[in-house]
């Protein structure tokens, strides 16, 4: 079958939109129709070089959501109809971490930049050339083929239009809170960069209790929405974050700083470091050139002061049993997803919504796939 897509051809490199050639799924997979599907900075990461690829072309994409139109030998957990969100981590429930209740780490993970899908081959072709798939999902296509390992079954009565969300802005974000700053009531915790990560670290500290939540963010616009998410106060520089925070803890500093700027640099990890108390958590959610190294912290203090850095992937969660979770607080009131849509897009403007991203006008730019032609930009 024929499907529209946004194909990386070229790193660095622009998204292109064409129409290619889908195969239907083989063994253990399963056809989707797209819905939606976010636009996260990890995508932007590939197109922008930070994260080479081993393989190029690539159709990008893996916070999406979308319906199962077919199903192919072997699949065992779900069936046609079924309304899915995508895991851009495979979870094979048989390694050692899934073992331990740690699907974010299983040893799949190794395979989401190949491009290939489990058997080594691919399902997608165009321009005489094999097409991966941004971690074995590829959702910036209108319809896809997918392991079943990829795709959560969810509840039928969440739109689809903002489950892609919880895909992985929202569970990485309230999971970089939750579990990795593991904030407590009364807390004070600085979130550094409000956007689709950052946005949902501050719904997630606010709903484990936090006394204060201290947006750090240069964008007007997110600095403005933030307090609709659960951010107490806002500051457009991570200096004057810390002499506030500093200002209300008798000098100690905050609890946690939780890193989720859209790119990062080891000054920012710096920064974090120095505005939280002693046995304070630094979370580091966010992700930089793959070649970059070191950040300047003080070494005595590290000891000393007994604080701690903690890296986050996926929010500490388990996927299968997060993704649910998650829309059920939603369908229940306690999470916001609508708001998080500042935009909607047509996939053909896709690099306009990018744009968007770079310009820090969105909290989350969705590609709404229900909507072929629709301009870019509509609300």
């Amino acid at each position: 079958m024929k499907t529209r897509a946004a194909v990386l051809w070229q790193q660095p490199g622009k998204w292109e939109v064409d129409d290619f050639d889908l195969a239907g799924p083989g063994t253990g997979e399963v056809l989707v129709e797209m819905v939606a599907t976010g636009l996260c900075h990890s995508d932007d990461h590939i197109a922008t070089g930070d994260t080479p690829l081993p393989n190029l072309p690539l159709c990008g994409g893996h916070e999406g959501s979308g319906i199962v139109r077919e199903v192919g030998p072997g699949v065992t957990t779900l069936n046609v109809g079924d309304h899915v969100v995508t895991s851009f981590i495979p979870a094979c429930g048989k390694c050692l971490w899934c073992a331990r209740g740690l699907q974010n780490l299983c040893d799949n993970g190794a395979l989401i930049l190949t491009g290939a899908q489990f058997d080594g081959g691919y399902r997608l072709r165009g321009r005489g050339h094999d097409i991966g798939t941004m971690a074995m999902l590829g959702t910036f296509s209108e319809w896809q083929v997918m392991d079943e390992s990829s795709l959560i079954k969810v509840r039928d009565d969440v739109p689809l239009g903002v489950a892609c969300l919880v895909a992985c802005g929202v569970p990485t974000g309230w999971g970089s809170a939750v579990n990795g700053a593991q904030v407590s009531p009364g807390d004070v915790v600085i979130v550094m960069g409000a956007g689709g990560v950052g946005m949902n670290a501050v719904q997630g500290a606010s709903h484990a209790g936090a006394g204060h939540v201290i947006v750090v963010d240069p964008q007007p616009f997110k600095r403005q929405i933030a307090g609709e998410f659960g951010a107490t106060h806002t500051f457009a520089d991570i200096a004057e974050a810390t002499d506030f925070a500093r200002s209300i803890t008798n000098g100690q500093g905050a609890d946690s700083a939780i890193v989720t700027v859209g790119v990062i640099e080891g000054q920012q990890i710096a920064d974090a470091f120095n505005a939280i108390r002693k046995a304070g958590t630094v979370v580091v959610t966010s992700q930089g050139a793959v070649a970059a190294v070191g950040a300047p912290i003080n070494l005595f203090e590290i000891s000393m002061y007994q604080k701690r850095i903690q890296g986050v992937l996926y929010g500490m969660t388990s996927p299968r049993a997060a993704v649910p979770h998650l829309l059920d607080m939603y369908a229940d009131g306690q999470l916001k997803l609508d708001e998080l849509v500042t935009k909607r897009y047509a996939i053909d403007d896709i690099n306009l919504a990018f744009d968007d991203m770079h310009n820090g006008q969105v909290i989350r730019g969705v590609i709404d796939f229900t909507t072929p032609g629709a301009q870019g930009g509509t609300q």
